[in-house]
């Protein structure tokens, strides 16, 4: 099945769709299982591919499986990609958008179940960009993408080599940080998202966000319930569906008026 192991993979049925139906460069080739039934989702895959003319191999699913140790559900299908770009925050502070940016900043989130989710949650709440360490964090997988179920495809990636740099750079430009913590006086529900640019900081579950970038914040907020028993990823849609709420709430009334 495959040349080099360097490559880049995602596997199941909707990551590929997705990425066939809105940017087919980033596939070389699609493999599918041989002697599987085809589905409508599977049909859909073939005929999108015929129609960017990307090459659709069938093989033996112990191919897949001699591939990925993890031995994930494939659903019949592998894509071989070329590896997302990452954006510079100078280029990504340049794309023109009417009204304001709001970005979801990980430091130090390692585990590529989370990372997937948080950037499903942030593309489907109509957040611009994630922004991620060259140190200290998950590298765009297989297992990221088939998380992200597509969603990698709709938002920007941003990668910086310091994220203390990259925070002082957003405040010049305008952007407030907003930092979770356990001890934090105010709950998340409790502060304005509305009517400004601003970076939700997440930390790990297990060393949360440090110090350095904690004394940066704007605002530091904290879930009332017992914070420990979410994951990194699920106390992240909580805040960012809140920030999304009052912005929707605000709209309304505008509209009406």
């Amino acid at each position: 099945m495959v040349e080099n192991k360097e490559n880049n993979y995602i596997y199941g049925k909707n990551p590929v769709c997705e990425i066939l139906q809105n940017n087919p460069k980033r596939i070389n080739k699609i493999y599918i299982q041989k002697n599987i039934s085809y589905d409508n989702r599977l049909k859909r895959i073939v005929e999108l591919a015929n129609q960017n003319k990307i090459i659709v191999q069938n093989v033996d699913l112990r191919k897949f499986n001699e591939y990925f140790e993890e031995k994930p559900n494939f659903q019949g299908v592998v894509a071989s990609v070329s590896p997302v770009e990452y954006i510079e925050l100078e280029d990504f502070l340049k794309i023109k958008k009417d009204g304001y940016k709001r970005i979801i900043i990980l430091d130090g989130i390692s585990d590529p179940h989370n990372f997937g989710a948080i950037i499903r949650t942030a593309a489907a709440a109509g957040f611009d960009g994630v922004m991620v360490s060259n140190h200290r964090s998950c590298p765009i997988s297989a297992t990221v993408e088939k998380i992200s179920s597509g969603a990698i495809n709709h938002i920007s990636i941003i990668k910086t080599t310091s994220l203390n740099a990259s925070i002082d750079y957003l405040k010049k430009q305008d952007f407030w940080v907003i930092a979770t913590q356990m001890e934090a006086r105010d709950n998340y529900y409790e502060i304005d998202y509305t009517d400004m640019n601003f970076a939700l900081v997440m930390g790990s579950e297990g060393s949360g966000i440090s110090k350095t970038i904690l004394n940066k914040a704007d605002f530091t907020v904290k879930l009332e319930s017992n914070f420990e028993s979410l994951n990194v990823s699920a106390a992240t849609a909580v805040i960012v569906y809140e920030a999304l709420r009052q912005i929707r709430v605000k709209s309304c009334i505008k509209t009406r008026k």
